[in-house]
Formats: C-alpha cells, sequence, structure tokens
C-alpha cells in the first residue's frame, strides 16, 4: 500500500491558508490588493467586530468574467503572470495566486462581480466548497463578502487578540495601502464608523492628514533623489516629531509595502544624530525601480523582498534625507498655531536692539563633576516630554475618527497642506544670531534676538560642538602624539587579548597605540593630542571596551561612538555658571556647526518661543 498520497484541493487550500491567512488583516490585505490589481480607483472596506465577524470590499475595477469565476478560487489560478519569465518583472500586487482559495477555505466567501459588459455572476463557498454559482445583477466591480473567519479552523480562531488590536493590525495594513496609492479613494468603516476617508486626489500628504493629522502633516517635509537604478520620493517628519517604535516609518518599492530593516536603517542613518535615543520618526519612503532588480517572491505574504544593489539604494536614501535637513532650520517652536501667528498684534510690539559688544574668543571650559540640579520642568522641556505634539499620537493603528456624515471631501483638493512659514533669516542661517540674557541654575541659556527669546542647554550645545571637532580629528588620525607621563598598562583575558590583537590597526585609527607588554596585556604610552585632558585613560578603555563588545569591527561606526563618548565627556556639564562673554563664546562655537540643533544623542539644544507667543502669554495679546 502507497504511503506517499497528493493532498487534496481543500486540504492544500487550509495548509496555504496558514500562511496566508494568518488574521483579519490577511484578508483585508488580499482583498484590497485584488482591487487595486484591478483597476480600481474607490475602494470601500467595511469590517464588523474587527474582520471577526465580517469583512466586506466593494470596488469599482475591471471584475471577473463569469467563466473565470470559479478558477479564481483554484490554487495557483492568476491573471497576473504567465510564464517563468513574468515571475521576473512583477508589477502587480498579487500573483501567486493563493489568496482566494486560502481565504475561502478558513471562512464563507460571497463574492458578486461584473465586467460592466453582461449581467454579473455570484459566487458562495463555505470552507472552500461551492455552494452557490449563480448569474446575478452587479454594476461593473466586485463586492466579496468573507464572513466566519475561522469557523473551522478554531485553534487559529483561540489565537485572534482582543477587538481593538485586530483592528488596529487593519487600520494599519489599510493606511499604508492608502499611501503607497494616492490617486485611490479609500474608505474604510467599522461598525458603520468611518476610519479612514481619503479623496484619490493623488496628493500625498493629504493622506498623511487623513492619518496622522493635519498638524503633524504640516511638519513632514518632501524627499526627492534618483540614480540610475533608483526613484526615491516622500515625506520625512522632522526630528521633533518622534514615536517610541519603527511603525511609524513606512517604505514602500513599486507601490507594495514591504518591511525591509536595511531600508529602516539607512532611513535612521539620514536622522543620524537628530532624533533621541530610542526615538523613531514618522517617515513615507517611496522608491521606483526595475522589477528586475527586486525579488518579490519570498514569502507568500510577499511584505520581505531581496534588492539588487541594495547598498546603492540604501546611501541614496541616506543622503537624500540628510541633504533635505541640512536646508531646514530645526529649533523647536512654541506651540502657537500658524493661524494664530498671523493675528494682529493689538498692542506696541516690542523693539530689539542688541548690545554692541566686542568679539571674543572661545574659553576654554574645564572639566567638572555634573550635577543636575535643573528644575523638573526645564529637564522635560528639553526632554520633548511636554511637547503638544507628543500627546494623543494618531499612529497607523490609532486612526482619526471622522464624523459619519461625512460625503464630501475633507479638503480642497486643489489647495495643497501650507507649510509652516519659515523666514528670510531662517532660511538663510540655520541658527539666527543670538544675544545673551543670562543662565538658569547653571545649566540652561537664555537668549534673545528681534525674533523672541531662545533657551539653550549649554552642556548639549558644548556636546555637539565637541562631537564634531571630534568627528574630525577622528577621520585624520596623524602621529602627533603627545607621550604619557605614566604609560598605561592593561591586562586582559586570552579571549579578549587576541581579539584586540585582531583589531590592534582598527584602535590606530581612533587614537589608541598599543604595543605588546608581558602575556596578556598592552602598553600604551602615548596618545593624540587632542583627547580631553584628564580623561585619557578612561577614554582609551572605554574605547577597547567598545571594540569587544563589536561582533565585527566597523571603523565607521567606531569613530561615531568614539566621537560621541569624547564629546559627552569633554563638554560643560549642569551648574557651571558662565559669563556673558563665555555665552556669547559658546553661542558663536554653535553657530558654526554643521547640525547645530541636537546633540549627538538626539537631544534638542535651542527651544524657541517667539515675541508673539511671550504676549500672548503675557495677556497683552489676547
Amino acid at each position: 500500500m502507497r504511503r506517499i498520497r497528493e493532498l487534496d484541493d481543500t486540504l492544500s487550500n487550509k495548509i496555504s491558508a496558514g500562511e496566508v491567512v494568518e488574521r483579519p488583516a490577511s484578508v483585508v490585505k488580499e482583498l484590497v490588493e485584488n482591487a487595486i490589481d484591478g483597476g480600481s480607483t474607490i475602494i470601500e472596506i467595511d469590517v464588523e467586530e474587527a474582520g471577526l465577524s465580517s469583512i466586506r470590499v466593494i470596488d469599482n475595477g475591471q471584475g471577473i468574467l463569469e467563466e473565470d469565476i470559479r478558477t479564481a478560487f483554484k490554487r495557483h489560478a492568476t491573471s497576473k503572470i504567465k510564464d517563468q519569465n513574468d515571475l521576473f518583472r512583477i508589477r502587480t500586487l498579487g500573483f501567486r495566486g493563493e489568496a482566494l482559495p486560502s481565504i475561502a477555505s478558513v471562512s464563507i466567501v460571497d463574492m458578486t462581480t461584473s465586467t460592466g459588459e453582461n449581467a454579473g455572476a455570484r459566487i458562495v463557498l463555505e470552507g472552500g466548497k461551492l455552494i452557490t454559482h449563480e448569474k446575478a445583477q452587479s454594476r461593473k466591480g466586485t463586492d466579496i463578502t468573507v464572513s466566519g473567519l475561522f469557523f473551522n479552523t478554531p485553534a487559529r480562531l483561540k489565537y485572534m487578540k482582543t477587538i481593538n488590536t485586530e483592528l488596529g493590525n487593519i487600520t494599519d495594513v489599510v493606511n499604508r495601502l492608502a499611501l503607497a496609492h494616492p490617486t485611490i479613494s479609500f474608505r474604510l468603516r467599522h461598525q458603520k464608523r468611518i476610519l479612514l476617508q481619503t479623496t484619490g486626489s493623488g496628493n500625498v500628504q493629504q493622506v498623511l492628514a487623513a492619518i496622522y493629522g493635519m498638524n503633524i502633516a504640516k511638519k513632514m517635509i518632501p524627499i526627492s533623489a534618483s540614480s540610475l537604478d533608483f526613484q526615491v520620493s516622500g515625506f520625512v517628519a522632522l526630528p521633533e516629531i518622534t514615536r517610541a517604535s519603527r511603525n511609524y516609518i513606512s517604505t514602500m518599492i513599486n507601490g507594495r509595502f514591504i518591511k525591509n530593516y536595511s531600508l529602516v536603517r539607512a532611513i535612521l542613518e539620514g536622522y543620524h544624530t537628530l532624533l533621541p535615543i530610542g526615538r523613531f520618526p514618522i517617515v513615507l519612503l517611496t522608491v521606483e525601480m526595475d522589477p528586475l532588480l527586486v525579488d518579490v517572491n519570498v514569502h507568500p505574504s510577499k511584505l520581505e523582498v531581496r534588492l539588487s544593489k541594495e547598498k546603492e539604494l540604501n546611501e541614496l536614501v541616506t543622503e537624500a534625507i540628510k541633504s533635505v535637513f541640512m536646508k531646514q532650520q530645526l529649533i523647536p517652536t512654541g506651540f502657537t498655531t500658524p493661524k494664530e501667528a498671523k493675528k494682529p498684534v493689538e498692542q506696541t510690539s516690542f523693539t530689539f536692539q542688541p548690545r554692541k559688544e566686542k568679539p571674543v574668543s572661545s574659553p576654554s571650559f574645564s572639566y567638572e563633576k555634573e550635577q543636575l540640579l535643573s528644575p523638573t520642568e526645564m529637564k522635560k522641556l528639553y526632554e520633548r516630554e511636554d511637547d503638544e505634539t507628543y500627546k494623543a499620537p494618531v499612529s497607523l493603528q490609532e486612526t482619526p475618527v471622522f464624523p459619519e456624515a461625512v460625503n464630501e471631501p475633507l479638503w480642497d483638493e486643489e489647495m495643497p497642506l501650507e507649510q509652516e512659514d519659515r523666514s528670510d533669516e531662517e532660511t538663510a542661517s540655520r541658527v539666527p544670531t543670538l544675544y545673551p540674557i543670562g543662565q538658569m541654575h547653571g545649566t540652561y541659556i537664555f537668549a534673545q534676538n528681534e525674533r523672541g527669546l531662545y533657551i539653550l542647554d549649554q552642556h548639549a550645545a558644548q556636546e555637539r560642538i565637541k562631537y564634531e571637532y571630534f568627528r574630525e580629528k577622528l577621520g585624520q588620525v596623524d602621529r602627533q602624539l603627545q607621550e604619557m607621563l605614566l604609560p598605561l598598562t592593561l591586562e586582559f583575558s586570552t579571549d579578549d587579548y587576541l581579539k584586540i590583537v585582531d583589531n590592534k590597526e582598527a584602535l590606530e585609527q581612533v587614537g589608541v597605540f598599543l604595543e605588546p607588554f608581558g602575556q596578556h596585556s598592552f602598553i600604551v604610552r602615548s596618545h593624540p593630542h587632542w583627547f580631553p585632558a584628564g580623561k585619557e585613560k578612561e577614554l582609551i578603555e572605554e574605547m577597547i571596551e567598545q571594540v569587544l563588545a563589536m561582533k565585527t569591527v566597523d571603523i565607521k561606526k567606531l569613530r561615531e561612538e568614539v566621537a560621541i563618548m569624547m564629546s559627552c565627556k569633554a563638554a560643560i556639564k549642569a551648574n557651571r555658571h558662565l559669563r556673558n562673554d563665555e555665552i556669547q563664546a559658546l553661542l558663536d562655537e554653535l553657530q558654526r556647526t554643521s547640525d547645530p540643533f541636537t546633540c549627538p544623542h538626539g537631544r534638542p539644544i535651542i527651544i524657541h518661543y517667539s515675541t508673539y507667543e511671550m504676549e500672548k502669554m503675557f495677556k497683552r495679546v489676547m
């Protein structure tokens, strides 16, 4: 008796459904992608009980011929590819022919469709078995309802999350599809309540506004870059707008939302030191490329792809983001809306006349023990904990709810979203000229100009100055060494000693020169003259520790980490009182840096309150 047998279609589809249909959001994704591939310009999604009760997708696409309707529910039946050559030039979202049979095998499917030329057709399947196939009156397009999801696979149903979690996954899918296809009008409803509605006008920023809200959309900057192989476009949020996870980074390749860790890392590298540690930006990145350079046939969910020339794409993305921020003034402002700022001032405005002072040379700050004595409110201000952009975040899983009676467009389709106004001074100089007023608790610097009040974190400011200095020095290590009065002897375990020997050349490129000295030991006799005074031993030990912690030593990353560490140790600390000439010298040095808005750890350096905002707080204007 034969022991190997061919599985029947029903069982094969149910097995396939384990990969394709993971949860209700998977069903929504597959059905909406089919609607997009069918040339739809309007797609409506209605879900009940987060899709566990029913999912209905209505589109105005090309529909399915009556003679093809049964075939559509057979495994590996598709109209999107014909031979193996098509497999390497995929331009549609679907192509495997697995979605419909997989969905039908674990649910009850009722689909009515028409090409608009003849009478339509209706088909009903339960657990993959045909129940009804008949002619039906239908407008052009497809209307498909999936109900009783996982009714015949109780183990899968048991592991569904809460209604809110599953609904969040559905909104996440629809939001990303809307971002990838702004020319399609999407409407998502749950229990007859609208969660997302887009106009299909093609304006990506309007879709961003529908998902994240108008205030955040106005703080997203367009990016664009191209090479022989790639066309990159999208929007990146100002660094002051951050989130606690990477889920707000949406990457699209040829209209398909994909997950690619390397591409996300390139995006974060574009922000570089502008983001606080543990915080992530809101980004929409769209990449157009030859289908030959991307393999989407990696996993049934089609979220993972393999990219040719991945390194070149990552470099293009990183440079595109860096270049756009180099043109921006990234000083967070007060919380007045742009409309309020345009109101006429009811009382006489302040006139500002800066004091004329002789230029002073930059003082040499000495290292002092750090004492964070600033008030909690000031600390929160610089950690951005009380920034209104951090309150009630609108995420891809927290979509704003629009009123039930939304039938007309949510905005004027011809009118683009206005970016926040920036003065000529802001665009001409990344940091305006500032005049010191004084200090608070030896930690925060107060300065002014004709635009209002500026508050600076003095440690963060000099950390940025020192970081750029050390980064430059580490990139051009020379042999101008300073002899140590007492040579430094370092002992290590056998494993660590061998790893250090293997990476001795990398350590020399960051200024650590080791000589073997007995068994498992090294001696350091000299160091670059620009090492922070008094911190040489500590720095050398920490640099060696960083090399030991790296699985593979990347000299570029090592130099970056060392520059950040050095700048933190060398920068002026809290509770250090400065004279006005020292403050002015610090402001002048900061103005000469390439990225004067955040410290190397991503914390803000400067916060600005306009004259209008100050007058409003004191009720001089209403």
